[in-house]
């Protein structure tokens, strides 16, 4: 992409609503172009260079954004709902319903796209209901859904990590913990798939919200110890829509940055010989991975929206009102202004968000990617790549940093379970 030459800002208080923020004369960096996916970073790197904490984007073709880039003002922003609320409904007034990022940012009855009293009821109720998630029972399912998906290619020699282990494996996760059967959950995945990738959105959404209807009248027949029922039971006494909603967050949390978060260190790890040859000599773990990914290409790396209600002055730059503000935490937990160097150790990243809406599951995210990286290793303990890191392609998209596939070869092994042998 031929980067456009800079402008110098303007440092007036607008007085009517703008496309962009003011001083950028239109000139939005696409975040949905094959080169952002290829090489974000440089991207941040020359963002920072020529706009400074923030930086105009487009999300989509005519979809107008802020990026915010700089860790401090990420911070302030994301700890002040009242000033940068996360409801989009003024701004979805203007949008198109074939827009491909709508479906990912529209209003929905949920602590993800709510502010005020109703972010508190929704998050109350998603907090409780996450909460009653056992982990160590969850470290034990974890080891029953990883075992017959490794052993389904252990023999072989070559697997994708992605198709073949990661995307499975998050689905499997997040079923069982909701309690979802197999039959509607790939239901979910298909649509949520649809909807990050913006291949067809709006039937995703359709798909998505007949597909958790069914579950839901499901759990009423049929409770279990998991959180859909937690959802259902719940004292705020949620109607039909809005159970729909809080199961809709919770996929979308669950499935793709699940997914995207274990590719991405097992990547690491394939390729740094700090933690190929460290972490499985046992001087550094798979947590320590897992947090420096978290910092450096964490799995949804442009998010945290909010809509200013007014013209707002962040970074001397005038914010226009009612257009979506960008969180950019892969560019924020690499700002030069706050960076560190050694991140081993180090969990003051922002891939977790922070304040009112930071994620309720991280433990349980956590326990997930480290568990699924660490039963693959224990297994095949020689995984390499197939081909050259520099040959891996990553999927276009605003929101994720999301490998398109993980090549991998390893000596063939026998499986864990004689019974799974043959799937």
């Amino acid at each position: 992409m031929t980067t456009p030459q800079p402008t110098s800002p303007s440092r007036t208080c607008p007085v009517a609503h703008h496309t962009s923020p003011v001083g950028t004369d239109g000139d939005l960096v696409p975040l949905y172009s094959p080169e952002f996916a290829a090489d974000p970073h440089r991207f941040y790197r020359e963002m920072r260079r020529r706009y400074g904490a923030v930086a105009p984007v487009e999300l989509a073709p005519g979809v107008p954004a802020t990026l915010v880039i700089g860790y401090r003002d990420a911070v302030r922003i994301l700890n002040d709902p009242e000033h940068f609320p996360a409801d989009p409904r003024t701004w979805q007034q203007t949008i198109s319903a074939e827009c491909p990022v709508l479906p990912i940012l529209e209003w929905r009855p949920n602590a993800l796209r709510s502010a005020g009293a109703e972010h508190a009821r929704y998050r109350q109720v998603i907090a409780d209901s996450i909460n009653g998630v056992d982990l160590h029972a969850l470290h034990a399912t974890m080891e029953g859904i990883a075992i017959p998906l490794i052993d389904a290619f252990c023999v072989a020699g070559s697997a994708d990590l992605i198709s073949q282990y990661a995307f499975p494996l998050a689905f499997d996760a997040i079923n069982a913990m909701l309690g979802c059967p197999s039959d509607i959950g790939q239901r979910v995945a298909s649509a949520t798939a649809a909807i990050f990738e913006g291949s067809d959105a709006a039937r995703g959404n359709r798909m998505l919200s007949e597909a958790l209807r069914e579950l839901i009248t499901l759990k009423r027949v049929e409770p279990g110890d998991d959180i859909t029922t937690r959802l259902l039971q719940h004292p705020t006494e949620l109607d039909e829509s809005e159970l729909i909603h809080q199961l809709v967050i919770l996929y979308g949390a669950g499935i793709e940055p699940q997914q995207n978060l274990i590719a991405n260190t097992l990547l690491l790890m394939l390729i740094d010989t700090r933690f190929a040859g460290d972490v499985l000599g046992g001087s550094l773990s798979t947590r320590d991975a897992l947090d420096e990914v978290l910092f450096t290409d964490p799995p949804m790396a442009n998010f945290c929206v909010t809509y200013p209600r007014q013209p707002i002055l962040l970074d001397d730059i005038w914010l226009p009102a009612n257009e979506p503000v960008v969180v950019s935490m892969s560019a924020c937990n690499n700002d030069p202004a706050i960076s560190a160097g050694a991140l081993t150790g180090n969990r003051s990243h922002l891939a977790w968000s922070a304040g009112p809406h930071a994620c309720p599951a991280r433990s349980a995210a956590y326990l997930i990617a480290q568990a699924a990286i660490d039963q693959l290793l224990d297994v095949l303990p020689d995984v390499r790549l197939a081909v050259p890191a520099e040959e891996l392609a990553w999927r276009p998209g605003p929101f994720h940093r999301a490998l398109t596939a993980l090549p991998v070869v390893f000596p063939g092994s026998p499986p864990q379970h004689a019974s799974s042998a043959g799937r």
